[in-house]
This record gives C-alpha cells, sequence and structure tokens, in this order.
C-alpha cells in the first residue's frame, strides 16, 4: 500500500520504527507515526502506550500484552452527515497509537463461571468502563484483547496526563476527538430503577443497557459529538459513553469491523 511520506509529530508523540516483541506490562514503549497526505491522516503504530500499563494477565483478563503492527487511514476532511453510523470494535485512535475499542463483545451469562460470555442471547452488554474490574481495566481504562493488542474503554488516562493540549485523537470517520473535562457534558443518563430481566438488580452502568440517551440543552449528541472553538468534534467525557460509540461522518474502511 502506498503510504504518505510527510511525518508529522502531534502532542509530543514519539516518531520510531515498529517493533514486534512482547515487551512488560509495567515499562511499555510505544512508537507511532501520524501523517497527512493525500487527504487522509493516517497511523501507523506497535499499539504500545507512552505511559506505564496495569499488570496483564490479572484476575479479570487472562492475556499479555504484545506489540502490534497497527495501520490505519481516516479521512483529513470529514464531512458530517444527517445519519450515525454505529460503530463495532475500534472506532478511533489516540495520538500515542493506541486503539480505542469503548464496546466489548461480553454480555451476561448466569451459565458461564465468570458470569458473561460471548454469548449474546441475554441482550445485556457488559460496558467496558462499567464492568471495569469484571474485565481487568487498569488505572487508564485499558486492557488486552486474546492477540495482545492493548485498548482503551473509555478515558486514557495516562495519556491525558502526559498532554498539553485537549486533542485525544481522531474517530474512525476522521472528525478529531477532544477533552475538556467537564465542560463537555454526556447526554447519557442512568436508567431509574431495576432491571426487569437478565441480570436483575439496580441499573447502575454495568451493562449498556442501563443507560438511555437522554439528550437536552447543552448535552452532547449521542455519538458524543459536539462543537468545538466553532468545528464539530468528538469528545472523551468522565460519564458514559465516554468515547464515541457512532460516528456522523463516512467511516473509513480500516474501522466499522469488529
Amino acid at each position: 500500500m502506498d503510504r504518505p511520506q510527510s511525518y508529522l509529530l502531534i502532542a509530543g508523540v514519539t516518531i520510531a520504527g515498529i517493533v514486534a516483541t512482547t515487551v512488560s506490562a509495567a515499562a511499555a514503549s510505544g512508537s507511532v507515526s501520524i501523517t497527512k497526505s493525500r487527504g487522509e491522516v493516517c497511523m501507523v503504530s506497535n499499539g504500545l502506550p507512552n505511559h506505564s500499563t496495569g499488570k496483564f494477565p490479572n484476575s479479570g483478563n487472562p492475556h499479555r500484552i504484545k506489540a502490534q503492527h497497527i495501520e490505519v487511514c481516516v479521512p483529513e476532511n470529514p464531512v458530517k452527515t444527517s445519519h450515525a453510523t454505529q460503530l463495532r470494535g475500534a472506532t478511533g485512535f489516540a495520538l500515542n497509537g493506541v486503539l480505542l475499542r469503548p464496546g466489548t463483545a461480553d454480555y451476561y451469562d448466569p451459565s458461564s463461571p465468570r458470569g458473561f460470555s460471548r454469548d449474546r442471547s441475554s441482550g445485556w452488554q457488559l460496558d467496558g468502563k462499567g464492568a471495569g474490574s469484571m474485565l481487568g481495566l487498569d488505572r487508564n481504562n485499558a486492557h488486552v484483547d486474546q492477540r495482545g493488542l492493548y485498548h482503551y474503554h473509555a478515558s486514557p488516562t495516562g495519556l491525558l496526563e502526559r498532554s498539553k493540549s485537549s486533542l485525544v485523537g481522531f474517530a474512525a470517520d476522521g472528525f478529531e476527538i477532544h477533552y475538556v473535562g467537564a465542560r463537555a457534558k454526556s447526554g447519557y443518563t442512568l436508567k431509574s430503577g431495576t432491571r426487569k430481566s437478565g441480570p436483575g438488580g439496580k441499573h447502575d452502568g454495568t451493562y449498556v443497557q442501563d443507560w438511555q440517551y437522554t439528550g437536552g440543552s447543552g448535552k452532547l449528541d449521542k455519538c458524543n459529538g459536539g462543537s468545538l472553538n466553532g468545528k464539530f468534534v468528538y469528545f472523551v467525557t468522565d460519564s458514559y459513553p465516554y468515547l464515541p460509540h457512532c460516528a456522523w461522518g463516512k467511516v473509513s474502511r480500516d474501522f466499522g469491523r469488529p
């Protein structure tokens, strides 16, 4: 594939070569290049962060961190449409080369020893952040999949602590993703009362179905989108959905897959 040659140094991210080795979970060493050329923003990384991580495997996550070869592109000049595309898998990438994957493939399953599995029949999907302790998330709201891919399910704490800009990364449709703290207000609220089926108990945010989009004045749209300095962007929020789960622009062919 013919990739652009003009390299950009963004938010202090170091540009280095791609490696393919297993690394210590506590001392992950990321390398990433981000380029703009031919109407696209492209990212190549080894998938490792520029900050320390939790220990993997752990009680909620049996996998070990491994360096990857990640190569994705999104539109440089995205256009907002009137239709939102629901995304599965990665929904964007952070400036440090780590993928944003807010959703999970896990559902409530009383027949499983862990209480959840990939069986969707219950209809109650675990939220990555809400079920963080069950899924072994570290303090960066991230964990590792079966391939060793480290990825964020919610606010990338370690990245934000190092950042001098509100820019966090880019969504699958090319729009920027920013973090501005409490200034960006999610339009989602917890449902009241108790669950009428599935796991039962109070709606506490463990499951995606515990939440509902209610919107309102000054709130972000259902994809966590809104206006910043006169332009449309997505936001990282401190409450659900934390990261965009859907996209208003044309989704890059490199995203939208499980």
